[in-house]
């Protein structure tokens, strides 16, 4: 069932990819910018710096007063914010169609202009706000560092995975204004982003006014290309157990997978949904329902285009319950999925779900805006948004379990495990 959301692309001259989906049937326009910069492409020394502008463009450029990008879209109406991932960076807003032109406006003016207001005072101010992001987040959540800790051991030294997304304080501490500037001048510039634009307008009428507001803006050179982070299936198992005051006891296991817009990608997803995806999933049966060793488990696969992607699995122990019962289940179901894979009833449970999630994303101008810049940008075709459910469609029984035998294996994964301190008295874990 392919899709037909209608979809126009052109390039500006200096190198920015415009994709329009005219949808006149509310008077919503969604803006979505994506640049091709994540922390994969940090090199060493350099990392949290995609992340530090995901805040620093929102602190005023050559003609917006710092806190004014916020306030100027929400006096419009405007929902806005931003995120950094691995494989990119995404500035999105969503506000009334008349709001269109003041959109487009404040997003040129940082992408041409930004370093106007980046100053030793700014670059001070948001270095202090993401080291207590950091803080918040990481250091000071229940199981907040719990992904740092599994990217450590699922990737060598020096992966392009191997690192998150906040990056190191100490990196950030010693960079300097010139170290910023230069990284802004790397990546941000038209020819290293995709600009989306979803809702009430006309194609002419948004490529006319992507053009007024981007297309006097300088291309920067190319930038370099990512590090090839092309890795296989972990081998062997690396722990990190962790004794701390979390509200239950909690296991993670990390896989790595095979590198996103593949089949193998899209098998290696289904086959994690079926052990822990909603009620039905294997793990829930199980763990939750039958035995009641388990208050919840989740999963499931983080697609990547580096080279290689990894998924998960959790399991969060019930009170009372020791942890190793947690993971010797997890474990016997790992195997049970790699020897025997799963039944045409449970493709097909998960390939509906899957169709579900992905028609709900698509069913908002700003979900369907994100989608069209993602698939742009890392892809360089916004119609698979149209082809999807197709791609997912089409896994066979057969290639999940080819997956799930070479890639999700109980011998083949990092794990970390938190414990509260008296749950350590019942003995070591295996």
């Amino acid at each position: 069932m392919s899709l037909t959301y209608p979809l126009a692309e052109l390039t500006l001259d200096n190198g920015l990819r415009v994709v329009v989906s005219s949808d006149r049937a509310v008077p919503i326009v969604a803006v979505n910018l994506w640049y091709d910069v994540g922390s994969r492409h940090e090199p060493p020394g350099l990392t949290g710096f995609a992340h530090l502008f995901e805040h620093l463009m929102f602190q005023g450029s050559r003609n917006v007063e710092s806190g004014q990008h916020f306030g100027l879209l929400e006096t419009a109406g405007a929902s806005l914010n931003a995120s950094t991932f691995f494989d990119r960076t995404n500035y999105f807003e969503s506000l009334p169609s008349g709001g269109l032109d003041l959109a487009l406006w404040l997003e040129a003016d940082r992408m041409g202009y930004l370093l106007d207001a980046v100053n030793q005072e700014n670059l001070d101010n948001q270095r202090d706000v993401v080291k207590e992001e950091k803080r918040q987040s990481y250091d000071n959540r229940p199981y907040g560092d719990s992904y740092e800790r599994l990217v450590r051991m699922a990737f060598p030294e020096g992966h392009p995975y191997a690192h998150m997304t906040i990056g190191s304080m100490e990196d950030l501490d010693a960079a300097s204004v010139e170290d910023v500037h230069a990284f802004f001048r790397k990546y941000y510039g038209p020819n290293n982003a995709v600009l989306t634009i979803v809702g009430d307008v006309s194609e002419e009428d948004a490529f006319d006014a992507a053009k007024r507001y981007f297309g006097h803006l300088p291309a920067i050179p190319q930038p370099p290309a990512a590090p090839n982070g092309t890795i296989g299936p972990l081998e062997g198992v690396a722990r990190d157990d962790v004794v701390d005051d979390v509200p239950s006891d909690l296991i993670t296991m990390m896989f790595r997978l095979p590198v996103d817009g593949t089949p193998e990608l899209d098998a290696a997803a289904l086959a994690l949904d079926v052990l822990a995806a909603g009620q039905s999933g294997r793990l829930n049966r199980r763990l939750v329902r039958d035995e009641q060793i388990a208050q919840s488990v989740s999963g499931g696969a983080l697609p990547l285009i580096g080279g290689v992607s990894f998924g998960t699995l959790t399991g969060i122990a019930s009170e009372g319950v020791d942890l190793q019962q947690v993971e010797d289940a997890l474990v016997e179901e790992i195997e049970k999925l790699a020897a025997g894979g799963i039944t045409e009833d449970e493709l097909l449970t998960v390939q509906a779900q899957a169709e579900r999630d992905w028609l709900e994303q698509l069913a908002t101008c700003a979900g369907r805006a994100d989608e069209i810049s993602h698939h742009a940008l890392l892809f360089g075709d916004p119609n698979r948004i149209n082809t999807r459910i197709d791609q997912i469609r089409a896994v066979t029984l057969e290639q999940v379990q080819q997956v799930a035998a070479r890639w999700i294996r109980a011998d083949g994964r990092a794990q970390i495990t938190y414990r509260r301190p008296a749950s350590t008295e019942g003995g070591e874990q295996a």
